[in-house]
């Protein structure tokens, strides 16, 4: 292998894991010794649709999708030793999506040993088994396409004989290793893992092995990595379960008190901007048979990073990462290109563009309008966008008070545009927007911070109580053509 590459042998590997390989877990488990971190197992199709954007707050690259869900993210810390896992059953999207990580990760995946049906429907994960031609297309395009490391998970099949057959023709497409999950298609963590098929492979092929499937029988402290290494005769081991418990296990001295390593990936969690939800199930899942503790209990009725933050009494921790997250947004605005408003005929317009992840997940710099114009009894904002033809890109008016705002800059979406002028009209009238990291100014009560109540969010109850006088006014105004653009008007139904 060239030097620079990441090797396969002789390390002890963070497994892919749905929800839990996010980049605060993959961060922790290297702090704890881990030689190599998979991220959890990413769809081609989702993954395809994704821009590339250098986050400069965080200083983490995100990969992020149309609707604006960061899909992956990852940063410098880990370029040389995460693994990007893959779901696909397309060579041609599996290409695409590797050449657009391969940049910023040490090697991509394919999973071919994930057996539930979120993986294996359009026949990716354990479904791929049954269709060895396709294995090698998709591998042979990978090895062939990126200039970093392919590998690929798999499990074993029913017979010895189909197993091996298997592994040697997927190491004759030129893959760095395979890690082996000792248990078929059907079996569950509950059967046990069969070492010897695994040890078979590691005899039968000359790229590395990586065992994989022994954190209940056989992995509960690092000193059983080892005995798991030599039973199934590998030079690397995998480790899902035992990590997601407590990730120091891998640690010489593991497994360490499992209330500390909560607090640490805790803190990676708020570093990194970390989806609460995720956050909350990675610890639930640490707390196992205490789920339903004081402390568990509060985990669970948490519903932001700052009040999980509360519950293991690192307020201060979250306070202080936040003002310098802020900071680093301040630095990087009074850095750049002075935006000051500018009057254009009888509307004024700055250049600015709603940057969602600057936002809590419930608040939106409209809501924050709308609240100030109710407040000051002023006629509901309304929204006039229209759509470039050339790029289909928006960008919209709001008026408010008689008077207009509006964004120079266009956006990928009509909410998006609507968002960026009413950012302006804030700024403009000096009005909080509800950044993350400003005081409570108070013009959004507590309520609609927290967002979710019984599956239905301050938003969406927001636009129940209003429909009826929003219907009444847009349906006075349909849809227009604007010589090129494609004009909308509506008033402040999404938030």
């Amino acid at each position: 292998m060239a030097a620079g590459r990441l090797s396969f042998t002789n390390i002890t590997a963070l497994a892919p894991m749905v929800r839990v390989g996010t980049l605060p877990m993959r961060l922790l488990a290297l702090d704890y010794g881990a030689d190599v971190v998979y991220c959890e197992e990413l769809i081609d199709i989702k993954m395809a649709q994704c821009q590339r954007v250098e986050n400069d707050v965080l200083q983490t690259v995100d990969f992020v999708a149309p609707d604006d869900r960061v899909m992956f993210r990852t940063c410098e810390r880990e370029k040389d030793r995460v693994v990007f896992q893959m779901g696909t059953a397309d060579p041609e999207r599996a290409l695409t999506v590797a050449r657009l990580v391969e940049k910023d990760v040490a090697a991509v995946d394919v999973n071919m040993g994930c057996p539930k049906e979120y993986s294996t429907k359009g026949g990716m994960g354990a479904a791929l088994l049954s269709d060895p031609d396709m294995i090698e297309a998709i591998l042979r395009k990978l090895v062939s396409g990126v200039s970093i490391p392919v590998t690929c998970k798999i499990r074993v099949l029913p017979s010895l004989e189909e197993t091996l057959n298997l592994v040697q023709r997927i190491e004759k497409t030129g893959i760095a290793a395979v890690a082996v999950h000792g248990r078929f298609k059907e079996e569950r963590p509950r059967h046990p893992v069969h070492c010897d098929y695994i040890r078979a492979v590691a005899q039968a092929v000359s790229i590395p092995v990586i065992a994989n499937g022994g954190s209940l029988d056989l992995v509960k402290t690092n000193g059983d990595i080892d005995e798991f290494r030599k039973a199934t005769g590998t030079s690397s081991v995998m480790l899902a379960r035992a990590a997601m418990w407590n990730a120091s296990v891998f640690a010489c001295e593991g497994p360490l008190p499992v209330e500390r390593v909560m607090e640490e990936y805790l803190k990676y969690a708020i570093r990194y901007d970390n989806h609460a939800f995720n956050t909350k199930y990675c610890l639930c899942q640490m707390l196992r048979d205490k789920v339903e503790s004081p402390l568990g209990k509060q985990v669970q009725a948490a519903q932001t990073n700052a009040e999980i933050s509360e519950a293991y009494g690192l307020q201060e921790f979250y306070r202080q990462t936040q003002n310098q997250l802020q900071a680093r947004r301040d630095a990087l605005q009074s850095g750049s290109q002075p935006v000051r408003p500018v009057v254009d005929g009888d509307v004024t317009t700055m250049a600015v563009k709603f940057e969602r992840r600057e936002y809590p997940p419930q608040i939106t710099p409209k809501m924050f309008l709308l609240e100030w114009s109710r407040r000051e009894k002023l006629e509901q904002p309304q929204y006039e966008t229209v759509q470039r033809s050339q790029d289909r890109s928006f960008q919209s008016t709001v008026t408010v008070g008689d008077k207009k705002y509006r964004s120079s800059l266009w956006e990928k979406s009509k909410k998006f545009a609507e968002q960026a002028a009413a950012i302006v009209c804030l700024r403009v009238l000096g009005i909080p927007e509800g950044r993350i990291g400003e005081e409570d100014s108070g013009l959004v009560c507590k309520r609609k911070r927290e967002g979710k109540a019984n599956g239905t969010t301050e938003e969406e109850r927001s636009k129940k109580r209003h429909v009826a006088e929003i219907q009444q006014e847009t349906s006075k105004i349909p849809a227009v053509a604007n010589g090129d653009c494609g004009t909308f008007r509506s008033s402040s139904l999404e938030h």
